[in-house]
Order: C-alpha cells, then sequence, then structure tokens
C-alpha cells in the first residue's frame, strides 16, 4: 500500500483538528473550486481513514494517566480536605476550636473515587463489593 502524500497527511492533521473536511482540504493546500466534493473523496480513501484511526488512537495513547495515579490524588484531595485545622476569631486568635477544612472538597473527591472504581453502581444496592483501603505512601498499580 502506498504511503501518504505530504498534502494528504497535512490534510489528516487538519482535519483531526478541526473535524471539517472542507476547512481541513483548505488549510492542506488544496486548491479545487470544490473542497467539498475534495474532503469526501478524501475522507472515503481508506489509507486516509486509517492514518487518522491510527493518528486518533497515538493521541489517545498519549493521555492515558495510570489507575492508580488518579486514585492517589483523590485520596490525597479527601485526606487534606478532612484534616483538622484550628479555628480563629476575627482577630487572629486560636479559639480552641477546630473545623475540617473543606468537606465539599472532600465529599466531591471521594464521589470521584467511587465511581473510578465502580462503586456506586444503582444496579448493586443488595450486594456491596469489597474495597482494598490502602494508604498513599504504598499505593501503586498492582495493588489495584
Amino acid at each position: 500500500m502506498k504511503s501518504l502524500t505530504l498534502q494528504q497527511k497535512k490534510f489528516t492533521e487538519e482535519y483531526i483538528k478541526t473535524l471539517n473536511g472542507e476547512l481541513a482540504a483548505r488549510n492542506a493546500g488544496y486548491k479545487t473550486q470544490d473542497l467539498k466534493s475534495q474532503s469526501e473523496k478524501l475522507l472515503s480513501d481508506p489509507k486516509i481513514i486509517k492514518y487518522i484511526k491510527q493518528s486518533l488512537n497515538r493521541q489517545i495513547d498519549a493521555l492515558s494517566v495510570p489507575k492508580g495515579y488518579v486514585i492517589q490524588k483523590l485520596l490525597q484531595i479527601a485526606e487534606f480536605s478532612l484534616e483538622e485545622e484550628d479555628i480563629t476569631d476575627k482577630d487572629g486568635n486560636f479559639t480552641g476550636k477546630k473545623k475540617l477544612r473543606d468537606t465539599s472538597a472532600a465529599l466531591k473527591a471521594l464521589e470521584s473515587l467511587c465511581k473510578y472504581l465502580g462503586l456506586n453502581n444503582s444496579e448493586d444496592t443488595e450486594s456491596y463489593k469489597t474495597v482494598k483501603i490502602i494508604t498513599i505512601s504504598n499505593l501503586d498499580d498492582s495493588k489495584i
């Protein structure tokens, strides 16, 4: 199978950016009067379709974030937000009372963690899943 020309590669790059065939053809340097038919012709070429799919897959792979990293960050947010801090009066003097740092941020982080782990599936209301809690200091992908 022949490889794509430089202009065809430019078309695919522009198409991925804009998802507009006519604009991609214009930006790739095609000079025809009927850019719409030119873009339709290009987008029906199996080589171009394959190249677009490969490019999109490379971009998706580049965006991959390890599961352990996401869980670690959500746990850090929840733990930080649930730490107690001293309450001060309007003059900055400590009152001797404590409060949680940010309960709404903690709740959002915990909700996101549950969604990420699949713990809030409404179909599983009668059965509960067992979750192993791992501290942040020893968290790694192999334990998840």
